[in-house]
């Protein structure tokens, strides 16, 4: 196959794109000679311009020998755009239907499949530009995974992930984008989410985490509650008794949110 001035500038793209995701590539030489994910995107771009070109066997070839090589099965027929980065990419299966936007990253051990046995249909996802899929995640049918959103590690996606969102967990669950400055904040520290993980994406913790809150909060609003009625009978003479607030009355906080927080994170 000859290299023309257009794949050598995607090669370029394509390098410059993994130095400045992954802290362990330490010079252009060592990207382009042990890199098996940047192998496994040139061996498509060769297997893909086959196919499109009607050589359907030699496409499927190419294809296979990509795999040899490099562990990471794409089929000719996916698209893929630029500056995909396969990190490791070890076990990585990529459907025929399948489409891949510009600047995502996927790890070892990602499954972009299907659930239809249907001829010509739209079998397998489309990833839209700059998502992360984390190690072993299974993103499995014919839908959208929205510009900018977050496959955890592990989860099995099988419904559409709106943009900016975090799917999570077998099945998996979305956690929308937030919009609050906190998480903008930690976001921008962060840069670049390896593995699509963030903090605080669990949405079952998040949740756990809310209740706590909520019941600490309750806690405190009794307690002042009790204090203030305490000070009324205290003070109120015309009052029958010595005091009229219950022995079992808690004027005093005892719930420790911090500690069950700790433990949910």
């Amino acid at each position: 196959m000859v290299w023309n001035p257009i794949m050598l500038s995607r090669l370029r793209e394509d390098i410059a794109c993994i130095r400045e995701r992954d802290p362990a590539a330490r010079s252009i030489w060592e990207v382009l000679t042990c890199y098996p994910g940047l192998h496994a995107v040139i061996w498509h771009r060769w297997a893909n311009a086959a196919w499109r070109h009607g050589f359907k066997w030699a496409g499927r070839f190419l294809s296979h020998l990509g795999r040899f090589f490099t562990g990471i099965e794409i089929h000719p027929g996916a698209t893929l755009g630029r500056r995909v980065f396969i990190d490791h990419g070890m076990g990585v299966v990529i459907g025929e239907t399948a489409e891949i936007g510009d600047d995502c990253t996927i790890y070892q051990g990602v499954t972009l499949g299907g659930t239809s046995l249907g001829r010509g249909t739209k079998r397998h996802p489309t990833l839209g530009k700059g998502v992360i899929v984390g190690a072993n995640a299974q993103v499995l049918g014919g839908f959208l995974v929205g510009d900018g959103a977050r496959i955890g590690s592990g989860a099995v996606v099988m419904k559409p992930v709106p943009a900016g969102a975090t799917a999570v967990g077998n099945p998996a669950r979305i956690l929308q984008a937030a919009a609050d400055t906190a998480r903008e904040a930690v976001a921008a520290k962060m840069g670049f989410s390896a593995y699509g993980v963030t903090q605080g994406d669990d949405p079952v913790s998040q949740a756990m985490k809310g209740l706590i809150d909520s019941a600490a909060g309750q806690e405190h609003q009794i307690a002042l509650l009790w204090q203030a009625i305490e000070k009324l009978s205290s003070g109120a003479r015309e009052l029958p008794g010595d005091h009229c607030v219950p022995q079992d009355a808690r004027t005093t906080e005892n719930f420790d949110a911090e500690s069950l927080n700790r433990l949910v994170k």
